[in-house]
């Protein structure tokens, strides 16, 4: 079976304040999203949002059903955005067929249509990125591009986060019924993103860090905001953040991270903001 999956349980955030390093990134660190050949992936209880990628390196991958879904098809009660960080690479959503070049976002609506992953290229194989969530109806399968994007300029040079955020997989450019998806890009000489700092209790959320440059890191912030922990990151690497966190980073370069959300709410901009001098 190409299909590998582990579970995360949600956790008290009085609880998370004992946590260790090791135990703070055994609950929220994905530390290998992409194994060739394989599609791995992480089903938490936040909001029960998927993380995962499909990394077909030398051969298609089929999204089998996992056996926590109890359902017959992966998709038969779940939503799943798709963005390709590799090579130009092909998803198979039942009889349709469709190209994903680098950065280019794809969502498949609920129902039994089987999903098949493949790479154009061996030598420059497709990365696929998966976000996945419950889902009350069916929706039409559209993809997406940057250039479809609510796109976002914000920050800037002066406070080191000057970023481009692409609102892709969210209601003003398509319909879903609760996953919204985004890439948010770092300008050469900025590290910080999602400042200001803050939480939604009505949804969770994930990132997933990638272009961090050979010998540099991410470091993650999480926490409450008046007990803020930290997790360092390398590339090509998740987190996912409970309602109650916030979710931010500094890197010792720039770099670029995808946003996952899932919860009952698809207002993009319905936040807690916290200013950055009043975070501990």
């Amino acid at each position: 079976m190409s299909v590998k999956y582990e579970i995360r349980y949600a956790s008290h955030p009085a609880d998370a304040k004992n946590y260790d390093t090791k135990k703070l990134r055994e609950e929220h660190l994905v530390e290998r999203v992409f194994v060739i050949d394989e599609i791995s992936l992480v089903y938490s209880m936040y909001d029960r949002l998927i993380v995962g990628g499909a990394f077909p390196a030398t051969k298609p991958l089929v999204l089998e059903t996992i056996d926590p879904l109890k359902a017959p098809n992966f998709l038969h009660r779940r939503e799943i955005g798709i963005i390709n960080t590799g090579g130009a690479g092909k998803v198979k959503a039942g009889n349709e067929e469709y190209t994903l070049d680098h950065k280019e976002a794809l969502y498949v609506g609920c129902g039994d249509h089987e999903l098949v992953f493949s790479s154009d290229n061996v030598a420059q194989p497709a990365k696929f990125y998966l976000n996945s969530a419950p889902a009350h109806k069916p929706l039409p399968t559209r993809k997406v591009t940057k250039a479809d994007a609510v796109v976002l300029e914000m920050g800037s040079l002066e406070t080191s986060n000057a970023r481009r955020i692409n609102r892709m997989l969210v209601r003003e450019v398509i319909e879903t019924c609760q996953l919204q998806m985004g890439m948010t890009e770092l300008q050469p000489g900025s590290v910080w993103n999602t400042m200001p700092a803050h939480t939604h209790v009505r949804r969770m959320e994930a990132y997933f860090y990638f272009e961090v440059p050979q010998g540099q890191a991410v470091c993650h912030f999480m926490g409450q905001p008046d007990e803020t922990r930290h997790i360092w990151m390398k590339n090509e690497q998740a987190v996912i953040s409970p309602v109650w966190s916030i979710h931010s980073a500094a890197g010792t370069s720039n770099y670029t991270f995808i946003w996952g959300m899932a919860g009952e709410n698809l207002d993009y901009n319905d936040m807690d903001t916290v200013p950055p001098d009043g975070l501990l």
